[in-house]
């Protein structure tokens, strides 16, 4: 049962995370194009209604690349360059404000245990899903994602902990987050591709609210376990986080999940509005160019969460993983059409998804290996990674591609994967006796 619960915590907040990359640009730019049309008319009654660049909908700009001309795609290039980064500061609040809780919650949860925590967040979470649903602002949709962040962050820390905690065994241990990622692949599978078909045929509120009801089912089935009166009112102390984050090892685990990390943010931020701008795509288009992203990293979770524990080669399928997506995110510059986009987002996905089952597994074998099996700090560490990446990307992510454009921007983040993937070599065979000193040390 809490292998069940962590999976459908991870699944909802990445469905989450992934069900609004479709819908913000075109619901953006409907919202501006709607205030500029309500400005002109106020200042003009004769304004011409039927000009392309007043349109309050992008998809009459922007239906599919054999019914719409180059033209009409390049006439709303310098609008989407500002929706771009409006898009890209909106996608790195949640991680942002993530980025802030995890410390926190990282250490709490290793003081009261991990049940608390994951309670909170499915309850965050649910208040996120609806403040999304019933927003209607720029500024109330922020202030949704930064509610998600915190949700996240009690989700995502203590879900990964309590798993570690459970199961002991490397390999077991392997077993079971190559399950849980899972879910977490299965949530941007279904996010992307839902929410732009809902946003399209059903409206905005429609994904929300069945995400609300994803939520309340997790709380439920948490309650099955969470037993109030039992909870501990403290655990066994674990490792000061600067005595984590001062160790090479975690550091080196933690810094391949934040690059590959970077690829999703940059993609999920920027891909988007280059397709509108480049092959005028449809937005039920936006969402589905991710679904072989999602696909392949649910194979490869599987796959190498079991593979790299049995065989002792997390480093190697993380080292292999790296190059493998940076070569792929360089690719991306000379795709004509979404056909070449799906096949590199299905290498992308698979790429990330072995870095991903074999660094966190690693993680929490580190903290075995060299210090006290008390996981929520670890953990906090490893969502911080990934909330850097998910902070960074976005936020950059706009302004640089309206500085040196698209194709360098993926050339960028390729090559800084390639250049740290050797380092991955230094976990081949990690020592343990600077972690017995330090312990000793603090006895």
């Amino acid at each position: 049962m809490v292998l069940v619960v962590v999976f459908i915590s991870l699944f909802l907040d990445h469905m989450l995370l992934s069900v609004v990359v479709p819908i913000l640009p075109s619901y953006l730019y409907s919202a501006e194009q709607a205030e500029i049309l309500s400005s002109e008319n106020s200042s003009d009654s004769t304004v011409d209604l039927t000009s392309p660049h007043q349109s309050p909908l992008p998809s009459r700009n922007f239906t599919t690349a054999q019914n719409s001309s180059d033209s009409n795609c390049s006439e709303a290039g310098a609008e989407l360059e500002g929706v771009n980064i409006k898009v890209g500061l909106l996608l790195a609040s949640k991680s942002t404000v993530q980025l802030i809780t995890n410390p926190f919650v990282g250490p709490l949860a290793d003081r009261i245990g991990y049940h608390i925590p994951m309670c909170a967040g499915f309850c965050i979470i649910t208040l996120a899903t609806i403040l999304f649903a019933i927003s209607s602002s720029y500024i109330l949709l922020l202030l949704a994602r930064a509610v998600q962040g915190v949700g996240g962050s009690c989700l995502s820390v203590a879900g990964m902990a309590m798993l570690a905690n459970m199961y002991r065994d490397e390999k077991e241990r392997g077993r079971a987050m190559g399950i849980s990622f899972t879910g977490l692949a299965l949530g941007l599978i279904a996010g992307a591709p839902f929410g732009s078909v809902m946003y399209q045929f059903v409206g905005k509120m429609s994904p929300f609210l069945v995400l609300a009801a994803i939520a309340v089912l997790g709380g439920g089935l948490h309650a099955l376990i969470f037993q109030p009166s039992h909870v501990q009112t403290q655990m066994e102390k674990g490792t000061p986080l600067l005595t984590l984050l001062r160790d090479p090892y975690i550091l080196i685990a933690a810094g391949a999940i934040c690059f590959t990390t970077l690829i999703i943010a940059v993609i999920e931020t920027a891909l988007p509005i280059w397709m509108l701008k480049t092959m005028c795509a449809s937005k039920w288009q936006l969402g589905i160019v991710f679904l072989p992203d999602s696909i392949s990293y649910l194979i490869a979770s599987n796959i190498f969460g079991h593979l790299s524990q049995k065989h002792s080669g997390s480093w190697l399928c993380a080292c292999v993983g790296m190059i493998v997506a940076g070569i792929t995110t360089i690719t991306f510059q000379f795709s004509q059409n979404i056909y070449h986009l799906l096949v590199l987002n299905a290498f992308i996905g698979f790429s990330v998804g072995s870095v991903d089952s074999s660094i966190m597994p690693l993680m929490g074998n580190l903290v075995d290996l060299r210090y006290r099996p008390v996981y929520g700090t670890v953990y906090a560490i490893a969502d911080v990674a990934i909330c850097i990446g998910f902070s960074i990307g976005p936020a950059v992510t706009g302004p640089i591609v309206a500085l040196i454009g698209f194709p360098w921007l993926m050339t960028i983040v390729g090559a800084v994967n390639m250049v740290f993937a050797p380092l991955c070599i230094f976990l081949c065979r990690p020592s343990q006796q600077e972690g017995h000193l330090l312990i000793s040390k603090g006895n």
